[in-house]
Formats: C-alpha cells, structure tokens, sequence
C-alpha cells in the first residue's frame, strides 16, 4: 500500500509559529511542531522565518510533505524596499498607534457617518486601527523617509509564503501573492468586487507601492525549492473558518489573543458603523467578521491577579451565581476596536461587601469578555447574515467555565470541537485542496465535538452595557459620570 500523501498547515500567528502535518485525504494528523514569536506590537519578519524553521524541525520536517499552506496575522503592514529588504519593523493588528490615521481617513471621505459608508461601500470595513491602511498613513506622517523607501506592502502570510517560494534566490516584490481572505482585511481591496482600491492606498500613503498578486482560494502561490506546492495561504480567521469546516449559516467565535466573531455567508455586507467588516473568507465566500482586542488574556490576567491557573479560574468562575453578584467587569485592558475607543481603559463596576471574593471577579471577567462577543453576534444578526450553528474555538475555549457560561450569554446553543490548532488545520486543508482542485475544498472528519447548552441569562447582557455605557461616558468626558443604576 502506498504511503499516504501528506500535507502542512502553518499558523503564523501573533505569540508563535504552529506547524500540523496531515493526511491529504482524510486530515488524520500525522505529526506537528511549534516555536515562539517575539513579544511587542512590531516584529522584524525574520523572526517569523526563524520560528517557521524550527517549528518545522520540531514538526519532524517537511522534506515528506506535498503542500503547504501558511495562515498568519492579519492586517500586519510589512514594507520592503525595491531589493526584497524589509525597510521596518512590521505593525502588527494589536499595534493602536494609528488610531488617529483611522479618523483622519474617515473625515477625508466625508467624515461622521457619510465618511464610514463611503468607506464600507469601498472596500467592506470602516478603518480603525488595526487595518493596514491605518498603518500605512502612520508610517507616510511619522516616518516619511521610510515610505519613500517602501516599493512594496504585503502581509504577514504574504512575506512568509514568499520566502518558502524562494525570495532570497529572487528577490523581486512582483512575485509576492496573497489570497482574498487576507486581502480584504487590508482596507484597500474590496470583498465584493474582488479588486484593490489603489486609489485608497494612496490616498493613505501618498503612492501605490506594488501589492500582492490575489490568488484563487483552490489555487498555487507557488513552489519551494524541493518542489512543494505552496497553497495560496490566507488569513487567521478565514483559516480557523476552513480548520473547523465551517459553511454556510455557521458562526464561528474564536476567543484567542484577541476575540472574533465571522459568520460564513454567500453575500457579501456593508456596516456604515464599522462594527462588521466585511472579509472573504478563503472558500470563496465571504467572512463578516466583528473582532475584540480583549479576549483571553484578560482571563490571563485576572488569573495572575487570583494567584490561580486557568483551570482554577474556571473553577472559582463557576463557583460564583451568574451575573456574578451585581460585580461587572468591562475589560477594555488593552484599548478596544469594537466599540473603536483604541485609548479605553477597562473598570469594574457594582463592587461590595458580597461580591468582592475570587469567585465573582472569576465570574465577572468570564461574563465580560463573553458580553463583548455576544454584541458582535448581535451585530452580525442585525445585517440580516443567518446564524445556525455557533462553534466555539481558541485557547479560552478550553475553559470549562467560558463553554459552560458561553450560551447563556450568547443566547444559543454553543459546539466545541475537539482541541486542535484550527488555524493550522485551515491552512492543511488549504494545501490539500491546492494539490487536487474542485469546487469545494476536501471534506474532513471531526469526531469528538461537544455541544453545550445553558438557559439565557439577559440580565448580565443589560447589567454589561450599562457598565460599559457608564465606562465610555467617563473616557469621552475625562471625568466620573453618574454610575449606571
């Protein structure tokens, strides 16, 4: 019997490089590696390369392998110079410096909500920090030796792809590719037309440097020097999309490093407020994608508060009555993007003699991340997008406290698939439907999900937006307001 053809998916991902050997025909893993990234919210590349070369060492190698894919990042702005050279350090999406470039791009298409339905209509997402476009107007202000230098912009699955494809031995920016997914995360390329906005791009960065080459869902970026095919790659969430073979009607609540919800859905949406972006995914559908910066480190830090690991949290978290007895937490630890407050702080709100134990602060941090994903669903539903089913996924799902607590707060049943690296598995399945093209990309067993249930909770939801409207009016005023009653 032959041996089976294998390939690999790569999640480049903020904290680290995660690498799964699979099964091209049925997604058994085979084998699978990682190595760390830097910290910090601007990363030389290089460092991505180097962690790719050792994950790949402690995933066994690749020489064995037919395809690969890489999902990474998104909106990550690597600037290269006319000779491949990286001109500076790459911002990272959790970089917030250019949240003033995002209101300026705003005002310069009309301002206030005629500004942020031009820019929807445009290219499916209203700029706000995290895009790439925001940076690149940061880089052009700031740094205007640097932009004059930069002769091309691509992404972080763009670059690494690249130098699997062999960029040292040729150096030209023209051969960079990138795939839908990413691209439409950048602000200036459209989901709906399938098209770049250059004129977007320099209006941004005051020129057009050459942009990524947009790859077909199913298609090739190319090969490596040992003659694997590379997948066209894609973004994070679009690869999670594929990993937990999300379709249509599914919404898929990823709680990593940061919080996302993205439904699949066949028609593409425009969000005027700028709370739904509007993505494609890496099938050829679309991605409308609500995303939060505070997500599982806020459980991370709570938990170094307690003194306790995350299992203890969880305990401590279900230990405590839900609404966590008045104790609300708004968990702006690290500025926002939805709500777009990049400057917010976060506030515990309703404490007394009652609540101040470990258990309802455990509780109370479960619940607020939890709320902040359940206004995205929200949103999500307002555009009309149908949700069926909700997957939950991301190192917070592991929590029995956040799958236990999750659908009361999101008001529907929650499925948890087994514990894997989804965004890894997207890009493996990626490479397997590059090595055999058709419609849809290779269906995937996925034994072992759970579905958890719980009954609704709406006074939690209410409790969270009065603390959070209160937590607003206090940063957009610079003083104390009333206390929510």
């Amino acid at each position: 019997m032959p041996p089976a053809t294998l390939v690999a998916g790569v999640d480049s991902s903020t904290q680290a490089c995660k690498i799964v050997v699979r099964e091209a025909s049925t997604g058994r893993l085979v084998r699978e590696g990682r190595a760390p990234h830097p910290p910090g919210t601007e990363v030389d590349p290089a460092a991505w390369l180097e962690a790719f070369v050792l994950a790949s060492e402690r995933a066994g190698g690749l020489d064995d392998v037919a395809a690969c894919g890489v999902a990474a990042q998104q909106h990550g702005a690597v600037c290269l110079g006319e000779d491949g050279g990286v001109v500076r350090q790459a911002l990272l999406w959790n970089d917030l410096r250019s949240g003033r470039a995002a209101e300026d791009l705003v005002a310069e298409l009309g301002g206030g909500e005629k500004g942020r339905r031009a820019w929807a209509e445009a290219v499916g997402l209203v700029p706000v920090a995290s895009f790439t476009v925001t940076k690149l107007r940061w880089i052009a202000e700031h740094e205007p030796d640097l932009a004059a230098r930069t002769a091309a912009v691509c992404l972080p699955h763009d670059w690494l792809t690249w130098q699997l494809a062999g960029a040292a031995r040729r150096p030209d920016v023209t051969g960079i590719t990138t795939d839908r997914g990413d691209a439409s995360g950048t602000g200036y390329w459209s989901a709906a037309t399938g098209a770049y906005r250059l004129d977007l791009l320099e209006r941004a960065f005051g020129s057009r440097p050459h942009v990524p080459r947009v790859v077909d869902p199913s298609g090739q970026a190319g090969r490596t020097a040992s003659g694997t095919v590379l997948a066209a790659g894609t973004g994070d969430n679009a690869a999670a999309a594929l990993g937990v073979g999300a379709g249509p009607g599914d919404v898929v609540v990823s709680i990593g490093t940061s919080g996302t919800v993205s439904a699949v859905a066949d028609l593409p949406v425009v969000d005027a407020t700028g709370t739904v972006a509007g993505f494609a995914d890496a099938s050829g559908r679309h991605l409308p994608l609500v995303c939060t910066v505070n997500a599982s480190r806020v459980l991370e830090r709570i938990a170094a508060i307690l003194r306790v690991d995350q299992d203890e949290l969880s305990s401590l978290a279900l230990a405590a009555p839900p609404g966590a007895g008045g104790l609300v937490l708004v968990p702006y630890l690290e500025g926002e993007r939805t709500p777009n407050r990049p400057d917010a702080t976060g506030a515990l709100h309703g404490l007394d003699l009652e609540n101040t134990t470990p258990a309802h602060l455990a509780r109370a941090a479960v619940e607020g991340m939890l709320c902040g994903l359940a206004d995205g669903l929200d949103a999500l539903r307002d555009l009309g997008v149908p949700v069926r089913r909700i997957l939950l996924v991301g190192g917070a799902s592991r929590s029995d406290a956040v799958r236990r607590i999750a659908p009361s707060i999101l008001g529907h049943a929650v499925v948890v698939p087994p514990p894997g690296e989804y965004v890894a598995d997207g890009a493996a399945r990626q490479a397997a439907w590059a090595l055999a093209p058709s419609e849809e990309p290779p269906s995937w067993p996925q034994p072992g999900t759970a579905t958890y249930e719980a009954e609704p909770h709406p006074q939690v939801r209410e409790a969270y937006a009065a603390a959070r409207a209160h937590t607003l009016d206090r940063e957009r005023n610079g003083l104390l307001a009333a206390p929510p009653v």
